[in-house]
């Protein structure tokens, strides 16, 4: 009786070891096809899905795991999951990538103005407060205080206004837009303080 349990237990364990093997391949297959894939966007995914990109790291990384532990069979019931994780992080960084680019391009057509109209705006500031400094009777609507501040303000500007041009020059019209326009608004607010037309 107990020769033929031993033989028994010898084919079941063949087949049990013969059924895993041919699992291996494909799991492993299967594994090495969706890490191929979401390298193959991982770039974009980083600048334009980060949060989306960690998450379905985390989820390839669970299923390493159970490839590690020989556990095929939970390899490829996941599989269909990462896949589709991998598919929807693809489509959500193209959309983004495109809206970043469409939103840069329009920037870029708004920074031609800007660049051309803020330096005036600053000079014709600067020159103002230069006059004003050196008068001793300050025109009706402008205070000491008024002046201090339109002096001040003229600092940040140009420090603000710096870093919009260095940001435009680097290719990133819309940081370059956002701040130019700060800039701008700051300046109509000095200009009008001082009685100029802006």
């Amino acid at each position: 009786m107990k020769k033929p349990s031993f033989w028994v237990l010898s084919i079941l364990a063949a087949v049990i070891i013969t059924a895993c093997a041919n699992q291996r391949g494909p799991a492993e297959q299967a594994v090495t096809a969706a890490e191929s894939a979401l390298t193959n966007i991982r770039d974009m995914a980083n600048r334009y899905a980060p949060d989306q990109l960690q998450a379905v790291d985390a989820q390839l990384n669970g299923v390493k795991d159970s490839l590690a532990k020989g556990d095929y069979k939970g390899v490829m019931a996941a599989m269909p999951a990462l896949n589709t994780a991998i598919s929807n992080l693809k489509d959500t960084a193209t959309a983004n990538q495109q809206a970043a680019e469409a939103a840069s391009a329009k920037a870029k057509d708004a920074w031609g103005p800007l660049s051309s109209d803020v330096p005036k705006m600053v000079d014709a500031i600067s020159s103002r407060v230069d006059i004003l400094s050196k008068s001793h009777h300050l025109p009706k609507g402008v205070t000491k205080d008024t002046l201090a501040a339109a002096k001040s303000g003229l600092d940040s500007m140009k420090s603000a206004w710096s870093d919009a041009s260095n940001a435009a020059t680097s290719g990133d019209y819309t940081t370059a837009v956002t701040k130019g326009q700060a800039v701008k608004d700051q300046a109509s607010q000095i200009m009008q303080s001082l009685g100029m037309k802006s």
